[in-house]
């Protein structure tokens, strides 16, 4: 009875009541069991390694769309070395066959030189005398053309030293008849032409520093009027009577006749006709030409002495060189060189008989 009793009590004890939570993730946790909290665990990791993985699969596709990018910009870039590349090749290869064609070219020109060489060197004799007649062809072209006798006498002084170097009696008699022209072309006269043409360079140059007469009364009827003005009046008074009595009578050669007044532009082809004139000179003188040198020279003499003032200093070096230059003679009898060159060309076709 009393153990009856004592259960009774024990019902009757009211349960203690579960702490009550106030956050709501604390008291559905507290509500879940065991198994229930071993499900949310696992999902929360597997949630976690997802997140995870695709945070990696993310970094993963950006690394691998940087190499693809990086792997298209080299591979443009391989095209275009590739490209370059072929373009060069093709630029070698033209280069190639361009080269290939100049090798075969000169292979050519080679073979014929070697072949001209050759034929050369089986008669040296023979090219020597060849060297020797176009050397005294020159000097006779020389004197013939231009009168140029040290132009001649120089050629001859090559074929001579060409005929020496052979060293064979043979060519003695040749060397013989080149002298005996070289001394002709020694006795001639020397003519200066270097300094005849800086005197002729002289006066081109003073030709524009010329006065002309013209200028000079003109100054001079200028300066008449500006000194009387300076003057007292009655000194003025006095000039003007006594100009006025001496114009009473006036005396004039009526035969000589009286140049008129040159504008400008006359001036100045005067001055431009006596410079041709001057260069016209340098040219007979280039070419031997006596009496064409003496007529633009004279010329020019009378020119000067007509329109320009021959007192000034200008004027009287002008008219002193033209007098020098005038009394030069540029006239030389060329004596005949031909001895020579028969001789070599007589030499050459009897050696040529007798070859065959």
């Amino acid at each position: 009875m009393m153990n009856d009793n004592k259960n009774e009590a024990d019902n009757t004890i009211p349960p203690v009541p579960a702490p009550v939570h106030k956050n709501p993730v604390a008291r559905a946790i507290s509500h879940l069991n065991l198994t229930q909290l071993t499900l949310l665990v696992l999902v929360i990791v597997f949630l976690w390694q997802w997140v995870d993985s695709q945070q990696q699969l993310h970094k993963i596709q950006q690394t691998l769309a940087q190499r693809l990018a990086e792997m298209d910009g080299s591979s443009k870039a391989a095209q275009m070395l590739t490209l370059q590349s072929q373009e060069q090749v093709r630029e070698l290869g033209g280069k190639l066959s361009l080269l290939e064609s100049r090798y075969a070219e000169t292979q050519g020109q080679r073979t014929a030189l070697e072949t001209l060489y050759q034929d050369l060197a089986r008669s040296r004799d023979q090219m020597m005398l060849a060297e020797v007649e176009q050397l005294l062809l020159i000097a006779g072209q020389q004197l013939q053309l231009a009168a140029n006798v040290k132009a001649a006498l120089i050629a001859m002084q090559q074929a001579d030293s060409r005929l020496q170097r052979l060293d064979r009696p043979a060519l003695n008699s040749l060397r013989a008849a080149i002298s005996r022209d070289m001394d002709k072309l020694r006795a001639l006269p020397d003519v200066d032409v270097s300094a005849i043409n800086a005197r002729l360079d002289n006066l081109i140059s003073i030709v524009n520093r010329l006065a002309l007469v013209q200028d000079l009364r003109m100054a001079k009827n200028d300066i008449a009027p500006a000194v009387a003005t300076a003057d007292s009046s009655w000194k003025n008074l006095l000039r003007e009577i006594w100009q006025d009595a001496k114009n009473l009578v006036r005396i004039e050669n009526m035969h000589q006749d009286e140049l008129p007044l040159l504008s400008p532009t006359q001036t100045f082809f005067l001055r431009e006709n006596l410079k041709l004139r001057l260069l016209s000179a340098r040219i007979a003188l280039l070419s031997r030409d006596e009496a064409s040198f003496k007529h633009d020279i004279k010329t020019a003499q009378d020119w000067i002495k007509l329109f320009f003032d021959v007192k000034s200093a200008d004027g009287i070096q002008a008219v002193s060189m033209l007098q020098k230059l005038n009394a030069s003679s540029i006239k030389i009898d060329l004596p005949d060189v031909s001895g020579s060159l028969e001789a070599v060309r007589h030499y050459r076709a009897t050696r040529e008989k007798a070859a065959r």
